[in-house]
């Protein structure tokens, strides 16, 4: 859920922070109002301010009167009329007919070059943000080698709990957080919690569901648990900014936070867990084709949306002036068909072959990016949106279980790395969209580039066919080293991978 809270209110949080004199004229294209909390601005040409005093002796100045109150036609303002030029006759009366309590904003025509500026500054905003979004992607990329052996040799509750804690952190910082420095950071220590708690829960699924389709419904399920985060994410974050500002969302989102911590440490008892057998390692499995192919289908599928995640918000912003609350709902048709996709297709791909459910996706996802610079309104972005986020719950509730299987169809089948290479795959995009996504907008414009990652799910849908029936490894006889309580015996043993009961 905190991966996609921020979507709606960074962009305009940092505009806010960088050019707070003139936000509402680049997030609405006009003059800074009411809407600016504790600024107001002041017309120093106000002629109201003007007050005519006579020239005679202070016996004669009307003391007891208002100074301000300029409505009478005094004959010293009259005489001033009478020295103006024509063209100028007439604007001391016509200002001071209404006492100015209130500085007054007179809404302007943006010029062309305003209009340019405006989006130089916003083109430039795109590229901060993908940054500052892209590092949580990039820095679970970096842990999740790590993660993967390191679940293997301790077991999968101690990580998932130490993600746990290190994201509560990231939430707070982000809550209260008042700088990009700051919120960077809380974006990339994020990405260390991901590693950590998508590694270990995907790594248990797969160890407790031995069976093809059964595993497919689990992963459906934990997958559908992920999209109704993103799905809950960009609206929770877009209404509660708008009603309470930034540290509102961020501090109801740590206290589920501690919730969930809470029910880890209850239920799941992390503690180290040495009784697994060490599988292949992330080198081996990496020389895998099939395996690189399916990791690839999750990179593919997760592109454009990933691309989509820093850009759309401000493209919205440029194109129609939306507001934080439109911007926030803009993922909504996305997320709800994610969810519905992943748990439709967990069993149902099983069935029909889960590298066919990938191949659909890819196609359908890039015909949804065709469509997506032709929309004029939020209205327009619904049905790509509704399609796109279907699709990617195709490939990704097809891929997880699949690379399960290709675990133990052609190696070891302890799951830790194998997964770690998944989550990577997830990752992998979420650090290239945000990333590129900036540079090419500023380069070649939106549209352009949506037409260039709709060109690529064209191009990778093919090899979705090598996925179709792939080849299993004779592995009846592995030579493994097994450690057995404190004493290190290395021989050579047939086994059958036992998995853990307790997770059913």
């Amino acid at each position: 859920m905190l991966l996609t809270t921020v979507v709606p209110i960074i962009p305009e949080y940092l505009l806010r922070i960088s050019h707070p004199n003139s936000t509402d004229l680049l997030l609405y294209n006009k003059p800074s109002n009411e809407r600016m909390i504790g600024k107001r601005q002041i017309v120093w040409d106000d002629d109201a301010w003007d007050v005519p005093l006579s020239e005679s002796s202070g016996a004669n100045i009307p003391w007891n009167g208002n100074p301000l109150d300029t409505r009478k036609n005094t004959e010293e303002v009259r005489k001033i009329e009478k020295s103006k030029p024509n063209g100028l006759k007439g604007k001391v009366t016509e200002n001071t007919e209404r006492p100015c309590t209130r500085s007054t904003v007179v809404p302007q025509v943006a010029s062309s070059d305003s209009q340019k500026e405006r989006h130089d500054i916003l083109a430039t905003e795109n590229v901060l943000v993908g940054l500052m979004f892209g590092s949580k992607a990039l820095v679970q990329l970096v842990a999740n080698p790590w993660i993967g052996p390191l679940t293997n040799k301790i077991g999968y509750t101690l990580p998932m709990f130490a993600g746990f804690v290190i994201m509560f952190l990231s939430t707070i910082m982000f809550a209260f957080g008042s700088s990009y420095g700051t919120l960077w950071f809380a974006r990339a220590m994020q990405g260390i919690g991901s590693a950590c708690t998508s590694t270990s829960g995907m790594g248990m699924l797969a160890q407790a569901y031995t069976d093809d389709m059964e595993r497919g419904s689990a992963m459906g399920i934990a997958l559908g648990g992920l999209a109704l985060g993103v799905l809950v994410g960009p609206p929770y974050g877009g209404v509660l900014y708008e009603w309470g500002g930034k540290e509102l969302p961020f501090i109801l989102l740590a206290l589920l936070a501690l919730f969930d911590g809470s029910l880890q440490f209850i239920v799941l008892q992390p503690k180290i867990d040495r009784g697994e057998p060490e599988g292949s390692t992330i080198r081996q499995l990496t020389k895998d084709p099939y395996i690189i192919v399916a990791a690839g289908a999750i990179t593919i599928g997760n592109l454009g949306i990933a691309m989509l995640e820093p850009s759309l918000p401000l493209w919205m912003m440029e194109t129609w002036e939306a507001g934080s609350l439109e911007r926030g709902a803009a993922f909504l048709p996305a997320s709800i068909s994610y969810l519905v996709g992943t748990n439709v297709f967990g069993p149902l791909a099983h069935k029909i072959g889960r590298w066919l459910s990938a191949l659909i996706g890819l196609l359908v996802i890039g015909f949804c990016l065709l469509s997506i610079p032709s929309a004029s309104s939020i209205s327009g972005l619904v049905f790509p949106l509704l399609f796109m986020g279907f699709s990617i719950g195709m490939i990704d509730a097809s891929m997880f279980p699949l690379m399960g299987s290709l675990v133990d169809l052609r190696h070891v089948g302890v799951y830790g790395s194998i997964y770690a290479i998944a989550d990577a795959a997830f990752c992998f995009a979420f650090a290239l969209g945000p990333f590129f996504s900036g540079p090419l907008v500023k380069s070649v414009g939106f549209s352009t580039m949506m037409y260039l990652i709709a060109i690529i799910n064209f191009a990778y849908a093919p090899l979705m066919f090598l996925l179709r029936n792939p080849p299993p490894i004779n592995r009846d006889n592995i030579s493994h080293t097994v450690q057995y309580g404190t004493d290190n015996i290395s021989k050579n043993e047939t086994y059958e991978v036992h998995h853990m009961d307790k997770y059913h």
